[in-house]
């Protein structure tokens, strides 16, 4: 078909409508549909083809809209995935399946793969985990792992997902309808469409002196609005995450402290911005240090830490010296990580407006009081004069806990009283976000002769980067957790964040201790091997079990569930024992191999208060309202908090009406992180459940079996057969409301770490079972088997996914993932696990309770991740007999380790 469109237009059919529309014919095709044709669902989260968010089809064939120019589609058709799901009976059955799988998370990358699932479905290829695997291959995802959306496609059919059910039922996403429809906006999503563009002048060195020149005159001659430094800002030129460690600026003073930091921002029409000349500042490059060794002789890069350590982390009980003089057997080793990077597909993206003496920032945030209190310091305003309206989340992990993008929209909205709007291209979030720390292990552990751990010590050293952001959190929480969840009376264990010249390492699913795993469970291996034991048998024969101390004295007469995680592998333990020493036996160039490894996690902060607030009310008219603030990055909050909150009041999950996180109107739900939204957050919402049923069956005078029912008569009491109609008192907004918070039982620790950090603990243990190419150092993975004590599922799939993302998450950290400062900072340099890179995933629901859960439910999220890396280095080393000490264990490293003979 041909569209004739005028000069400096496009013709062409999106979705069904033939349109018209004002563009450049050279343009990306994806700027196009988002900004001219307003195609939102059309995601944009590289600009280079890597990650196929951007996928749509033209004439039916699925394309990335960021590597086609617009001018190419005149005349054809454009289909994205809001038009699919709308009218395509292939998307509609997606839909479903997405839903019934759970198979949208943070839902970000979800457009790129439905249309490419729509393509596949209409070609009428046969369907196999191949086949779609092959159509889907193009687009990257973070969260999910893959395997449910592989499932969701090739069970397309037409069943509906269940939609109703309390505390354990396997429920749809409650927020899944937006991301699966096209509808759900993200933090790029919502800026205005009459917002100003900021861009951020960010350093090219590593550490680097600058002077500005003329910058009036410069504005003034490139038609710009506004140039923004550091003496534009109204409040204190700082921000952080931790009290006493706020030590990173908006804007650099005089020196950059590391490659890409701010040192201005210009703000102007996307026009101006894109024809301005070169912004006249002038660089001294000076000299830098990017890992800790020789930091403490390097120049200081804040004067009030010496040698540049920002802080020291410090676990002692018993006699780790005397226990491992004293020990039969005796293993110890280093190890070490590098940078990694989160790869959410949803780069950071934000927009403001003054409203009088008000700010509202609109951004993709996992932590929106934080973020508050941290711009209401910069802007040198009260908190309540700013207001966080965070949007949907493409994903976060504790990257998206710190201000990124929002300080600058908010000083150009502030200054110039007009929106403004800012979104980091990939490899401009690349380069500045935080990092998992970088970590340089030493860690010696010692048994008697029955294979009984007698003592075990740890020395790590983290590169936090140029600024704390979590670094004290990490720091902190690595000594408490690099036992591992076993039992070890004599332990010493020490931590340092150290300062360089790169970008702030941060929170990152896990703060840390992924790093330790990867230290303790090896040497877990090598112990079991030196003493002739199993190595499940040995980890099982010294794992903590409920009454026993843990290295900070802590006990837990419940809920210690390890032991169940590891009861439950054993069938699957000795199933692959037996196939591999089949397939070894028989083959001399490639081995496969086993390994285990566990993992403990302590949910929420350590040793410190972190309450969440939940509330809720009823209309006059009889409407159901919960304030959940929770922020949902995928993880499935919006739906969890809700099933508990509707199991306390005793009412359907559909009766709820969700408001969600505005500063304004919704309380503080604390940050998402930790994994102490299920425990901490969901204790709130059954607290709030709790008070408002209370409330409701005292004005019915009913007894406490009553049923309640909310309908258009506003709300109805049964109780022995008697239904009667609860007239509801006057009030607005709401005739009656719960507010409702909690605070999880915690102790500070004393010098040597002894005390109650954590009020629960999650446990978990992995089977990974792999191939090696011992000609090439190449790995397959071919299973994971992942047991995981969640004390409660309180939604089964949920905890699946959960489960099933952060194993491919643990699998990136152990074969590909590092990020090298100024050289991968894209998405084709930094390789993470394609759908192509993770097996079949086994997941074992373990439900031991919890104390202090709601319901007997743990957080999860961290848990995940943690043991996935050292079991797949624990079964590389089964398969090879080589070790590999220094992740990711790429191809090279095996076969150097496999020629060296390297344990």
């Amino acid at each position: 078909m041909s569209l004739d469109a005028p000069q400096g237009h496009i013709g062409f059919t999106l979705n069904g409508a033939e349109i018209t529309v004002p563009a450049d014919s050279t343009a990306r095709l994806s700027e196009v549909l988002r900004e001219v044709a307003g195609a939102k669902d059309v995601k944009i989260g590289c600009n280079a083809g890597d990650c196929g968010a951007c996928t749509v089809l033209i004439d039916g064939a699925p394309v990335c809209a960021c590597l086609m120019a617009a001018g190419q589609v005149q005349g054809h058709i454009v289909e994205t995935q809001s038009g699919l799901a709308a009218e395509d009976p292939h998307a509609r059955r997606l839909v479903r399946s997405f839903q019934r799988h759970q198979a949208a998370q943070c839902g970000i990358c979800t457009p790129g793969m439905m249309v490419s699932a729509v393509a596949l479905l209409r070609s009428g290829a046969a369907l196999s985990e191949e086949s779609v695997a092959d159509a889907l291959g193009g687009v990257l995802c973070r969260c999910t792992g893959y395997r449910k959306i592989v499932a969701a496609v090739l069970d397309a059919s037409g069943t509906e997902p269940l939609t109703e059910g309390g505390v354990g039922a396997p429920i749809a996403r409650l927020d899944g309808g937006p991301k699966l429809s096209g509808e759900e906006r993200f933090g790029d999503d919502v800026a205005p469409t009459d917002a100003l563009v900021v861009r951020v002048i960010r350093s090219p060195y590593h550490r680097a002196a600058f002077r500005f020149g003329d910058l009036e005159a410069f504005r003034a001659a490139n038609g710009l609005d506004l140039i923004l430094t550091a003496a534009d800002i109204p409040g204190e030129n700082r921000f952080g995450v931790i009290p006493g460690f706020e030590d990173q600026p908006v804007f650099a003073e005089g020196e950059a402290r590391f490659k890409g930091e701010a040192v201005a921002a210009v703000v102007g029409t996307q026009e101006a911005l894109d024809a301005m000349a070169a912004f006249p500042v002038a660089w001294e490059e000076r000299p830098a240090i990017l890992t800790p060794e020789g930091a403490e002789s390097a120049a200081q890069l804040h004067e009030s830490r010496a040698e540049n350590v920002m802080c020291r982390g410090y676990v002692a009980r018993g006699d780790a010296d005397a226990a491992l003089k004293g020990a039969a057997h005796v293993v110890s080793g280093r190890f070490s990580t590098g940078f990694i990077e989160h790869g959410y597909i949803e780069p950071e993206a934000a927009s403001a407006r003054r409203v009088g003496d008000r700010i509202e920032i609109s951004c993709c945030t996992q932590a929106p009081y934080m973020n508050r209190d941290g711009l209401a310091t910069i802007m040198g305003l009260p908190p309540d004069a700013v207001r966080i309206l965070p949007t949907a989340v493409g994903g976060g992990f504790g990257s998206k806990l710190d201000l990124t993008a929002q300080p600058y929209v908010a000083l150009a909205a502030w200054h110039l009283n007009r929106p403004a709007r800012i979104t980091y291209t990939r490899s401009e979030s690349i380069s500045t976000s935080t990092k998992r720390h970088p970590s340089d292990m030493v860690m010696e552990i010692g048994a008697d002769a029955d294979g009984r751990i007698v003592g075990a010590r740890f020395d790590g050293v983290f590169n936090t980067g140029a600024y704390a952001s979590w670094g004290p959190t990490v720091a902190n929480r690595v000594p408490i957790h690099a036992s591992g969840p076993y039992r070890t009376p004599n332990y010493q264990a020490k931590s340092a964040g150290i300062h360089t010249n790169t970008a702030p390492a941060g929170a990152f699913r896990g703060f840390g201790v992924p790093q330790s795993a990867v230290a303790q469970e090896q040497l877990y291996d090598m112990l079991a091997e030196r003493l002739g034991l199993d190595r499940l048998e040995f980890r099982r024969r010294n794992c903590l079990v409920n009454g026993d101390p843990t290295v900070t004295g802590q006990v837990f007469e419940t809920g210690m569930g390890i032991d169940a995680c590891l009861d439950a592998l054993k069938p699957h333990w000795d199933r692959a024992q037996a196939e591999v020493a089949a397939f070894n036996a028989s083959h001399e160039d490639r081995k496969r191999g086993i390994g285990v490894a566990a993992g403990w996690y302590g949910c929420g902060n350590t040793s410190m208060s972190n309450p969440s607030t939940i509330r809720a009310g009823v209309t006059p008219e009889g409407t159901l309202m919960l304030h959940q603030g929770a922020v949902d990055i995928g993880q499935g909050s919006n739906t969890v908090i809700t099933q508990i909150f509707a199991e306390a009041l005793g009412v359907p999950v559909t009766a709820v009406t969700r408001v969600g996180p505005d500063t304004d109107i919704t309380p503080d739900a604390g940050k998402t992180s930790a994994s102490r939204q299920t425990y901490i957050s969901g204790n709130a919402a059954r607290l709030c459940g709790a008070a408002l049923r209370a409330q409701i069956l005292r004005l019915g005078n009913v007894s406490d079996a009553a049923e309640i029912a909310f309908s258009g008569e506003g709300i109805l009491l049964t109780d022995a057969g008697t239904t009667v109609r609860v007239e509801l008192p006057p009030g607005e907004p709401y005739a009656l409301e719960a507010i409702e918070s909690y605070d999880p039982p915690t102790t500070p620790l004393d010098p040597n770490g002894q005390g109650d950090p954590y009020a629960v603990f999650g446990t978990a243990a992995q089977i990974c079972e792999l191939e090696v190419d011992l000609a090439l150092g190449t790995v397959q993975l071919r299973r994971i088997v992942a047991a995981h004590d969640v004390g409660k599922a309180i939604n089964p799939l949920l905890v699946e996914g959960q489960i099933e993302g952060g194993v491919a998450q643990g699998i990136g950290m152990a074969l590909m993932e590092e990020f090298l400062p100024g050289r991968t900072e894209n998405l084709h340099d930094y390789l993470i696990p394609t759908i192509g890179d993770v097996p079949p995933i086994d997941t074992l629901i373990v439900e031991s309770g919890d104390a202090h859960g709601p319901y007997g439910a743990k957080g999860l999220g961290e848990h995940c991740l943690i043991p996935t890396a050292p079991a797949v280095l624990n079964a590389i080393a089964h398969a090879t007999g080589a070790r590999i000490h220094h992740l990711p264990a790429t191809p090279d490293k095996i076969r150097a380790a496999i020629l060296s003979g390297t344990t």
